[in-house]
């Protein structure tokens, strides 16, 4: 077995992830959100949420049959070439069901558990986020199609500092998590609630954002996004000395990710 080859990872990413985002734009009723309440709309979202994964599924698998998967809707499967695929079809679905613009597509490629690469497709915004491990970041504009690097915003005092977060669909989680919030707010300059992670961390990646945190998070939500905004140059990483997981996700810029860290940490942002 040899090294595998990053650019034909990524390759194979961007246009999974591609098809997939077109499939969701232009598949989704325009009266989708008409009904958000009711069972048929959700069942709806579910469907696409379903024929996008196994789009990517097909066009990975047709193209790399020996290796691993997961993915949100359809669970694991072990290969034997050392890389496996971390799939989240559409981060972000109420937007989707709503007609926010604000959801994803995030296609990650593993090596014997390193991610190497990752893609977040954004549709409704025309953006397309990518990264390969010690490659640096870049963002793809529908305009001229040519890649554009990303670095992470300028750190400012944590006062100043503009972050995003997401709360969980469980009552008392989200209780908590307001909770974490209301104390966090006086000591920035403002959060944000953008409600999909994928873009989230694309958007600290392309300084549109100081720094984010989240908990809760699968791996299929921060894959991507993570290894975007690490080679961005912005700092990744959960709880103090771990990596980010699903007790705590923070993305930041140095300077903004130490302080942002150690708050989160004082105010138990890891827990329910």
């Amino acid at each position: 077995m040899t090294d595998p080859n990053p650019t034909e990872l990524l390759d194979l990413a961007l246009e999974a992830a591609r098809r997939a985002g077109a499939l969701l734009r232009d598949g989704r009723p325009a009266d989708l959100g008409v009904a958000a309440t009711k069972s048929s709309p959700i069942d709806v979202v579910t469907e696409m949420d379903l024929a996008a994964e196994k789009l990517i599924v097909d066009f990975l698998t047709g193209h790399r049959p020996q290796d691993g998967l997961l993915g949100e809707e359809g669970g694991g499967t072990e290969g034997s070439s050392g890389i496996r695929w971390v799939v989240d079809p559409l981060d972000g679905t109420v937007n989707y069901l709503y007609g926010l613009p604000t959801w994803a597509v995030s296609i990650a490629a593993e090596h014997d558990g390193e991610r190497i690469v990752g893609v977040v497709e954004v549709p409704m915004r025309r953006e397309t986020y990518h990264a390969v491990l010690g490659g640096g970041a870049y963002v793809r504009g529908d305009a001229h199609g040519e890649d554009i690097a990303l670095r992470h915003r300028p750190a400012p005092p944590l006062d100043q500092a503009l972050v995003s977060t997401g709360f969980n669909y469980v009552g008392h989680v989200r209780a908590h998590q307001a909770d974490v919030a209301q104390k966090l707010i006086p000591r920035l300059r403002d959060i944000r609630r953008g409600g999909s992670a994928a873009v989230d961390l694309c958007d600290v990646a392309a300084g549109r954002l100081d720094g984010y945190y989240e908990r809760g998070l699968h791996p299929w939500d921060l894959a991507a996004g993570d290894l975007i905004a690490r080679e961005a140059g912005a700092l990744t990483g959960g709880r103090p000395g771990l990596p980010a997981d699903g007790d705590l996700a923070i993305a930041a810029s140095p300077g903004v990710f130490e302080p942002l860290q150690a708050l989160l940490e004082e105010y138990g942002a890891w827990h329910d």
